[in-house]
């Protein structure tokens, strides 16, 4: 059946789509599975609802890292672990920069103090 305006249902697109975060769990569990004898990274793409390219992505970012953690005899750490340390030494610099006036001014205040009497 057709309404009178010939469409069955009309569909609004609001392009406001959430884009999903996976784990590094899930995306260890699909790298390792894409690379089993026999699975395609299609096959495997299309099993957890992600593009081929993103897995190929993630393949080659997880190549990369350990070839990156061997060249520096080193351990990888993620971007975001980097970015949460990067904050922190911030927060760390400016309560120092704070403590370091405070005792910059209690000195001169001692100092001051003495000189009175």
């Amino acid at each position: 059946m057709h309404s009178a305006s010939g469409f069955d249902r009309i569909e609004v697109a609001t392009g406001v789509e959430r884009r999903r975060r996976w784990s590094l769990g899930e995306k260890l569990k699909a790298v390792e599975e894409s690379r089993l004898p026999g699975m395609s990274v299609s096959y495997v793409a299309r099993k957890y609802g992600i593009a081929p390219s993103l897995l190929f992505r993630w393949r080659k970012l997880m190549v990369e890292g350990g070839q990156e953690a061997v060249r520096s005899d080193d351990a990888v750490v993620s971007a975001a672990e980097v970015r949460e340390l990067k904050k922190r030494i911030r927060e760390l610099e400016r309560v120092l920069g704070k403590k370091t006036l405070e005792n910059e001014i209690l000195t001169e205040a001692v100092k001051f103090a003495h000189e009175k009497n």
